[in-house]
This record gives structure tokens, sequence and C-alpha cells, in this order.
């Protein structure tokens, strides 16, 4: 058999090439004659790109010093692909793993747009953001303010960054914004949600970065008053990806696209599937939302394009998929054994899967 193996990471467990690597191991473990093919993927948020990197060759790595989401410095990196594509990773500059504890009024996403203002500086021709795991809910103000716009209070004077200033907005001045490179610059969310309402940054995702139902208010009201002075468009599908990041963004002229099926072309998942008999994917928690843009609905959507037959391998099955499936938790006996030790049981995984084909 030639099986596909191309998982997302499992959050807060294995990232996407230990998994699939360990998928592989397992799979081989049972039946060592076939070939097994190990593509590891992402949606745009952390570890876009080292599965950019592993994919391409020909990949140039970049580091420069930039505003933490907070306060402060560090350093973070971004990847060239050939043709001068500079691809960045929103989670490099404002993720919130990088504070110690959230900060959803006050985080800011000042560091993406200086990471973006270091790739044009070194001549890059086009600009691919990936949007995901932000701490911040500021619209993306703080990348635009980076690049040159202004977010000013009633009194002419700078407003602090952060999503919770953005309620005194008084008016917004893109005067002074860099223009994206000649290629243009995309952003490629890891969700489709728009900026506001009962879908949007705040309310569905502000608690995940720390908010409580009176910062979500707050950061709702500052979301509301920068879409009536900026315009744009708060609607739009991924405008709400990364705290609004996706909005700000866009007002910039990036293109909002769809973050896994960009991520699987770009690392030729298309391609291979053709001649594959099998497409192994997965992540930790196989959902509803699975089949809603994220990776493990963009593989299995394409492998049923290509007429491949396709199998599940997830932490917790919350739903069941329509092929083949292996559940972490149930081969380990509990959701946090399965974390504690994910490669050992996504090798069982694998194993499972290949010790249930025939031939």
């Amino acid at each position: 058999m030639r099986v596909i193996v191309a998982p997302d990471s499992f959050k807060g467990s294995i990232t996407a090439a230990a998994a699939a690597a360990a998928i592989a191991a397992g799979w081989h473990s049972a039946r060592p004659g076939d070939e097994v093919i190990e593509l590891p993927l992402a949606d745009g948020g952390e570890g876009t790109l080292d599965v950019l990197a592993a994919a391409r060759q020909g990949c140039r790595w970049h580091t420069a010093l930039v505003s933490g989401p907070v306060s402060g410095q560090l350093a973070a990196s971004w990847l060239e692909l050939p043709g001068n594509v500079h691809v960045i990773e929103l989670a490099a500059a404002a993720g919130l793993t990088l504070l110690s504890r959230p900060r959803p009024l006050l985080a800011h996403c000042y560091g993406v747009g200086e990471l973006i203002g270091h790739a044009l500086d070194a001549g890059a021709k086009r600009v691919i953001a990936g949007l995901g795991g932000s701490a911040c809910t500021d619209g993306g103000t703080g990348a635009l303010a980076a690049l040159g716009a202004r977010f000013l209070d009633a009194d002419g004077a700078e407003l602090a960054r952060g999503g919770g200033a953005l309620a005194r907005l008084a008016r917004v001045s893109l005067a002074g914004l860099r223009p994206p490179p000649p290629g243009g610059a995309q952003c490629l969310t890891d969700v489709r949600a728009p900026l506001l309402g009962r879908d949007g940054a705040a309310m569905v995702f502000g608690p995940q970065k720390g908010a409580a139902p009176s910062d979500v208010a707050v950061l709702e009201q500052g979301l509301a008053r920068l879409a009536s002075l900026a315009g744009g468009r708060p609607d739009a599908p991924g405008a709400g990806a990364a705290g609004g990041a996706g909005y700000g963004l866009a007002i910039w002229g990036a293109q909002l696209l769809p973050g896994a099926a960009q991520i699987a072309e770009i690392a030729g998942l298309p391609a291979a599937l053709s001649g594959a008999d099998l497409v192994i994917t997965g992540e930790g928690r196989y959902d509803a939302t699975s089949l809603t843009g994220k990776v493990t609905g963009t593989v299995l959507d394409l492998a049923g394009h290509a007429s491949v037959p396709a199998a599940v391998v997830a932490g917790v099955l919350d739903r069941r998929p329509a092929g083949q499936s292996a559940e972490l938790a149930a081969l380990a006996g509990s959701a946090g054994a399965a974390m504690a030790d994910a490669a050992r049981w996504l090798d069982a995984a694998g194993r499972q899967l290949a010790l249930a084909q025939r031939g």
C-alpha cells in the first residue's frame, strides 16, 4: 500500500511532524513493506513555519528582535520560501504561549507588524501571514500601527496598545501605512469567524485568552468602534481570526484565505494523493468544528475529491468520522494518559489502522 500520513499537531501534546512520524512508525511495525509518506500539516497557527520548512526545499530562516505581546522584546523568526515569498507566523510575536498569564485587554500584535516590516525591508515580493494562537483581541491595530497607521483618541493622542484601549478610539489615519509588497499579501486564517457579534473575535475567542465577561464586553465595544471608523469588511470570513488581526491586515490589503487548504497545497498534498491507497489525518479533538476549515476536514475533503479512502486519528472522538478511525483516549485508557505520552499512543493508533487492512 501507499499511505499518506497528514495530521495537524495535537495541541498541547505533540507537533504535527512528530505525530506523523509516530503514526508512520506504528504502521510500519505492522506492515513493513508498505510505502508511508509523512506530510505534516497546519492551519496557519503555531507550527505553520515548521510544516512549510519541512515541505519545501530552499527555504531560509530570518530572525529579528520585535515587541512582545504586552511588553518587552523577543527574538521572532520567519521563513523565506523560494521566490522571495516571506511567511510570518503571528504566534511567533503575539502568541498566547508567550505570556506567563493572559492579558486580554493589554495584549497586542505590534510585533507582528514589525516582522512584516522586516520582511518588506528584506525584499519580500509576497508576504503570507499565518493567523492563529494569538494572545490579543486588538483588531490588528498593533500590526497596522507598526506599519505606519495611527489610532488616536479624542485629544489626538496615540492610543495605548491592546484591545482594551479601542473603546476610546476617535480617529484612524492610514496615510502613513506602508504598502503591501508587489506580489500582494495573504493571511492564512485558522477560523472563518467575522470580527463582531456572537460568532466574532471577542465573544467566541476572548474567553480562551483569559477575558472575563466584563472584558469581552469592553473588547467587543472597542472592535465595533474600530470597524465604524476604519471601514473595511468586519463581516468577511476570517476577519475575526487572531483577535481581529484578519480584519486589520485586510484593511492593509491582505487577502483572507483558509489556512489549512493553502498549506496543504503548498505542502503538496493534492499531488501526493495521486496513486495513494489511504490517507491518515488527525488532531487532538475530532468534533463538529473539524469539518469547518481545519486540517482534518480539509484532508478529508481533498481525499474525497481524489477518491482516496481516509482514516482519522484523534486524541478524543466527539463524533465518528465516515471512514476508519482510532481514538488515543480509548487506546490509553483516558484522555490524560494519551496526552501524557502522545507519541506512544499515536504509534499504537498507526499499528491498529495497519492491522485493520486486508492484503
